[in-house]
């Protein structure tokens, strides 16, 4: 087996591939700011309901989770939406969500940075 079929080169040398790198790092750079994650719609926290809302219902609200996860045996939905800035305050929100073992809230926390209006 050689090399190549494994992992194939691409066109373009070393010199072509760093100078995309560098117009990339660049224009991140140029932008200033950086966002991971997907927001959500905050606004609804307050109809969860420990023991009462559902897997189901968590969905239909707030969407597919930007992470899950187990912990301490629990399943855990995480939204998030964290936004990063060289030349501003840079904004976080997420909500993390436990569900027990039939899928219903067991607990949850919600984190922002965002100042109240």
């Amino acid at each position: 087996m050689r090399f190549h079929d494994c992992y194939p080169v691409r066109r373009g040398g070393i010199l072509q591939n760093a100078a995309r790198l560098a117009a990339m790092l660049l224009f991140l750079f140029a932008s200033g700011c950086a966002s991971i994650g997907h927001e959500f719609p905050a606004g609804q926290i307050s109809t969860i309901r420990i023991g009462q809302t559902t897997q189901n219902d968590i969905y239909t609200t707030f969407g597919a989770p930007w992470r899950t996860g187990i912990d301490n045996g629990m399943k855990t939905w995480t939204y998030g939406h964290y936004r990063y800035s060289l030349f501003s305050e840079g904004e976080t929100e997420d909500l993390v969500i436990k569900f027990d073992s039939r899928g219903i809230v067991s607990s949850y926390v919600f984190n922002t940075t965002k100042r109240s209006k």
